[in-house]
């Protein structure tokens, strides 16, 4: 069967979100000739399923559908949101697994109602597969881009090996979050999985291993966009001229859902941790003066600022500064790489290469890897190996 002819689903967790809606009205209107393919790095990669192939639906706790949704989070314009009105309406979430235990802003009625922790697996499971049968799917994709989740302690033994796993899902014990519920199932259905979240999900050794045993490919975790996207191309610069980082500080401030979840602290915890880690490793000696802010700021919606200062000592000691000031979309920047993800898992998926996939690293800040190691951050080298892996 040709790519051209194939379907693939894309079940994603969050799909009333503004880059879920964002990334499914895109496909919607490449379908329609209303828009290009600029922001979509891997356009011209033709032996990737096609964008127009790609079928969606998925869980939110908000159950209204998506062209409701999309005039809530004001991402598209008025011309974009009339040319794929009909398709975004067309589409309603399914109930989700949600707890507030994890992740205490994400408030609404759509909702699996509590269960077993078992029980909830297996109703993603049967949400997966009642999807593949009613649309004729030749694969699914699980993409998690639902809210923030706080960490549960990592250490516990009961996310160190599937078997542990399994027990804990009988038990019902409280470590395994949501995204980890999503995670499984996705895995123990044979679909592609990818986070694009800060939440742990399948990037505990349970789930990696879980993976890599069954063939599955899974990749994450949290979407390289804006701001740590611009850090990991300037550090690599800084390092390369010897120039000396003595204190980075960014701030960010945004008003979308994503900011309003990021206002509790234990799910702020989870996403700077992500994006605090990348500067270390990449300058190869630690920044004291590493400071990450993120604040809600509602007037800001979807429009998001994130600004830089950066301290630098150079020849003879000499002090410099550099300042970044990145006015950007955060859905925009968002929607079109999980697009390329869903395609490239899909991919790798079809090579027959399970377990974390640590070439598609490129797309994230915090990327899986095999064994737990410490991945590579630099976008230029990232880049390389992405297309390496494509090449072959």
């Amino acid at each position: 069967m040709s790519d051209e002819q194939r379907k693939v689903g894309v079940a994603v967790v969050g799909l009333g979100g503004a880059v879920a809606t964002t990334a499914v009205a895109g496909v919607e209107l490449l379908k329609v000739g209303a828009s290009g393919v600029e922001g979509l790095p891997l356009a011209e990669v033709t032996d990737l399923v096609p964008y127009t192939s790609l079928v969606f639906g998925g869980w939110d706790v908000d159950g209204d559908d998506l062209a409701k949704a999309a005039h809530v989070h004001r991402v598209l314009d008025a011309r974009q949101i009339e040319a794929a009105g009909a398709a975004l309406a067309s589409i309603t979430p399914w109930p989700a697994v949600a707890d507030p235990e994890y992740c205490r802003n994400a408030a609404g009625a759509n909702v699996v109602p509590v269960g077993s922790v078992r029980g909830r697996v297996d109703r993603v499971r049967e949400d997966i597969e009642r999807f593949r049968s009613e649309n004729g799917l030749d694969r699914v994709v699980v993409v998690n881009l639902a809210s923030t989740e706080r960490w549960p302690d990592l250490t516990l033994p009961a996310l160190q090996d599937p078997e542990a796993f399994e027990a804990a899902l009988d038990d019902d014990d409280p470590v395994v979050s949501p995204s980890m519920v999503y995670a499984y199932a996705a895995i123990a259905s044979d679909c592609p999985y990818v986070n694009f979240t800060p939440s742990a999900s399948a990037d505990i050794p349970a789930l990696r291993e879980l993976a890599a045993r069954r063939g599955v490919p899974v990749a994450g975790k949290d979407g390289k966009t804006g701001q740590t996207m611009m850090k990991t191309v300037l550090a690599p610069a800084f390092r390369s001229r010897a120039l000396q980082v003595d204190g980075w500080y960014s701030t960010n401030i945004l008003g979308n859902r994503d900011g309003e979840i990021l206002d509790d602290a234990d799910s702020l915890a989870s996403k700077v941790n992500t994006k605090g880690t990348v500067l270390d490793s990449m300058l190869g000696y630690p920044v004291d003066d590493h400071v990450v802010r993120i604040d809600y700021y509602r007037p800001r919606g979807d429009e998001k600022e994130a600004w830089d200062n950066i301290d630098l000592v150079g020849f003879l000691g000499q002090r410099m500064q550099v300042k970044v000031d990145f006015l950007c979309r955060d859905s925009v920047l968002a929607a079109p790489l999980v697009l390329e993800l869903v395609r490239l898992v899909d991919e790798a998926a079809r090579r027959g290469e399970g377990g974390a996939q640590e070439q598609l690293g490129f797309f994230f800040k915090a990327p899986i890897t095999r064994d737990g190691s410490q991945p590579e951050h630099a976008l230029y080298r990232q880049e390389q190996v992405l297309h390496e892996w494509l090449a072959r």
